[in-house]
């Protein structure tokens, strides 16, 4: 193989791997409701934890949420006393934000370009959404919005895979879709987008029992399931449903998470 050919395969492939990303990204706003109503939120101690990385409370704070999606995040920021602007672009995922919080500012748009002014934000916050940006573009783009001073956080929900069923239904999903359901912006890769910045890294434990119907549906919505042969998904949630029957026979499901928190600071001018 020739390197010209070599670098036309590489150039296709990373044009194939974008578009498959993009969809990915959008393919939530059809699932919206789904996704407000069964996603897990994120516990008091995260929101304590960001408190004590930012130097400050999030009362009165201004707050700006990137990907705020159906505002899972956001409501938990206001319900802090923070002053936030919700930054989503797309159409499904703000409608439901914009039903389930009206008082709150909503901004149509991405981390990549976001429609704000300069040294605007106490705190620019990322809640399960810093992945679906291009850091090399999100990343200044959040320095700028933010005051000298100010934060960037970024979270995730990471299933625990020490918990041996989640483990062995992560290792399932992999098998049949490949990888995708977890955090796709962990620590390390954070570090390794090349973001030079230096993050201090927190984690939150914690859990939450329900129904074993609401946890599938809440599996259902992540991207890697909704962009897949609607037959195949269907054919692997009626395997999951029977596994996780003989697993919880009284069908409550208790879920546990380690909730990545990423945050560094805008040097001081």
């Amino acid at each position: 193989m020739t390197g010209s050919s070599r670098a036309a395969r590489a150039a296709r492939a990373a044009r194939e791997a974008s578009a498959v990303h993009a969809a990915r990204a959008q393919s939530f706003n059809a699932v919206a409701a789904q996704y407000a109503g069964y996603r897990p939120s994120y516990p008091p101690a995260l929101l304590d934890a960001i408190e004590e990385q930012a130097g400050r409370p999030l009362a009165g704070a201004r707050v700006v949420d990137v990907g705020a999606g159906t505002g899972i995040s956001t409501a938990l920021l206001a319900a802090r006393g923070a002053r936030v602007i919700a930054v989503e672009p797309g159409a499904g995922m703000a409608a439901e934000l914009h039903r389930a919080l009206p008082g709150v500012p909503l901004v149509r748009g991405d981390g990549n370009a976001l429609p704000l002014a300069g040294a605007s934000a106490d705190l620019v916050t990322y809640a399960q959404s810093w992945h679906w940006t291009d850091p090399a573009r999100s990343l200044p783009e959040a320095m700028r919005v933010l005051r000298p001073g100010g934060t960037l956080a970024l979270w995730w929900n990471v299933p625990d895979h020490a918990i041996a069923w989640q483990a062995d239904q992560r290792a399932r999903i992999e098998e049949r879709f490949g990888s995708g359901t977890g955090a796709h912006g962990t620590a390390g890769r954070v570090r390794d987008s090349g973001a030079d910045l230096d993050f201090a890294h927190r984690q939150v434990r914690w859990s939450r029992r329900l129904p074993l119907d609401d946890h599938l549906a809440g599996l259902g919505s992540h991207s890697i399931f909704l962009v897949h042969d609607r037959a195949a998904v269907d054919d692997f949630f009626a395997g999951e449903r029977e596994r996780l029957n003989e697993l919880f026979p009284a069908g409550t499901v208790e879920e546990t998470y380690v909730v990545d928190l990423l945050t560094a600071s805008r040097p001081p001018s």
